[in-house]
């Protein structure tokens, strides 16, 4: 998708992202640094707690691959 094909209503943040796909953040990142989606330089408002959101996302990218992410089962703790 090209950045001239987004809204600015389409660049979200992270947990925004998450809350709207159902994708988990650290999903949403490792996309991002495999190149599989864009990242696109925030604003860092404050969000709470402290923290400054310095990355947004493009929601029309995400959700599409969202429709492809099943989420990997983990394994059982082994008994001791």
């Amino acid at each position: 998708m090209k950045p001239a094909e987004l809204y600015p209503e389409d660049l979200v943040f992270e947990h925004e992202a998450t809350a709207a796909t159902g994708v988990p953040g650290p999903v949403i990142r490792q996309w991002a640094r495999r190149n599989k989606i864009q990242r696109f330089p925030g604003d860092g408002r404050p969000a709470g707690q402290g923290h400054g959101y310095k990355v947004m996302y493009a929601l029309p990218e995400i959700a599409e691959r969202a429709l492809t992410y099943r989420p990997t089962p983990q394994r059982a703790p082994k008994a001791a």
